[in-house]
């Protein structure tokens, strides 16, 4: 069977499009699992044979090559050699920036799986040359702009009928792990006046995607480790953070009036029939948010004021998790503790931040 496959692989650069086709026809199913190792011969060439087919006219090629190198990303040198081509990473990009490209989808998840390969940052320098008919869409040169836009715009599928972009959110939140993404996301962009961690806020509520939802904590969570952003992210009435943290975490539950009044407006009055995410791992990446914004005293001090502790006394008794448990833990150690007198030059302040990260 290994020779058979050898040979196979051999044909995905014959000079035939029928037998690279059919080539591509039985091997897509051997791109997961331990016969996946095929793909590794004569130093990775139907690797190379792949990222080329990707770049055919013909739909189902290029859907069954992503397809393929997108399941391949589970071996780490397929994955760096895929992220570190930037020429492919810019093919990549461009295409699903194309709004007629049936495979965009495809597309998005290949780049999301490549993500946390750190030469991913290259795509914040990308710059999107776009014709007539995309630049009534895209209003940014910057491709990075135009990937938000994709994610944001086309959800109901109505900037492309083929794609719905959900996995753009796993792309953002490993991207948002370096200080370049970081630094991206926390920034007001010029061509628009608006920050673009405030464009995935909303999704934070989306109950019926766990997608998007969950890319959009862990990007969030991600530049929360940005921490000279925190202040400007919890009070710009542009960004408004907390309550997109809150929203999700608190239930039905009622409190008492004082701490019902300094909720942020948002939390006030919930319905009765107000439901938690539905998913314990996306309530832990809320917490963890949380836990990072009372990284400073400033901040720390916000949330207090906020009513955050109650919330989060709520959602440990209500929900039976011990990392959710865990976390409230931590959370209310931090929130309820007694803080030090304020101190009185920069390096003290730097000292106590240091703490809290210990804790954290």
């Amino acid at each position: 069977m290994p020779s058979e496959l050898e040979e196979l692989v051999g044909f995905l650069h014959s000079p035939q499009p029928a037998v690279k086709q059919i080539a591509l026809d039985n091997l897509v199913g051997f791109s997961q699992g331990p016969q996946s190792q095929i793909f590794t011969i004569n130093n990775y060439e139907p690797i190379r044979d792949l990222k080329t087919l990707a770049k055919d006219k013909g739909r189902t090629m290029v859907t069954q090559s992503v397809t393929t190198l997108a399941n391949l990303c589970e071996d780490l040198t397929i994955r760096d050699i895929i992220a570190e081509d930037v020429d492919f990473l810019k093919f990549l990009v461009q295409s699903i920036l194309n709004t007629r490209n049936s495979s965009a989808d495809i597309m998005c998840i290949l780049l999301a799986n490549i993500a946390k390969n750190d030469h991913i940052a290259n795509v914040f320098d990308f710059k999107y040359e776009h014709d007539e008919e995309h630049s009534k869409i895209f209003k940014s040169n910057h491709a990075m702009d135009c990937l938000m836009d994709c994610f944001v715009k086309g959800f109901d599928r109505t900037l492309n009928k083929y794609a719905s972009y959900e996995f753009l959110s796993f792309f953002f939140a490993d991207a948002s792990r370096s200080v370049k993404g970081r630094t991206y996301f926390v920034t007001e962009q010029e061509y628009d006046g608006i920050t673009p961690i405030s464009k995935l806020l909303v999704f934070t509520e989306k109950y019926d995607d766990r997608i998007r939802r969950e890319g959009a904590a862990s990007t969030i969570k991600n530049c929360l480790f940005d921490i000279k952003a925190h202040m400007n992210l919890l009070t710009n009435e542009k960004i408004n953070l907390l309550p997109y943290l809150l929203l999700p975490i608190a239930g039905s539950e009622e409190l008492d009036e004082d701490d019902m009044f300094n909720l942020p407006d948002e939390l006030q009055l919930l319905p009765s029939d107000k439901k938690r995410d539905p998913m314990n791992s996306i309530i832990c990446i809320h917490l963890e948010s949380l836990l990072l914004l009372c990284t400073t005293r400033e901040a720390r001090e916000y949330v207090r004021e906020k009513s955050v502790y109650p919330l989060v006394r709520e959602l440990h008794k209500a929900v039976d998790d011990p990392q959710i448990a865990d976390l409230c833990e931590k959370l209310v150690q931090l929130l309820m503790r007694d803080e030090a007198p304020k101190p009185t030059d920069e390096l003290s302040e730097e000292e106590e931040d240091d703490k809290i990260l210990e804790i954290l």
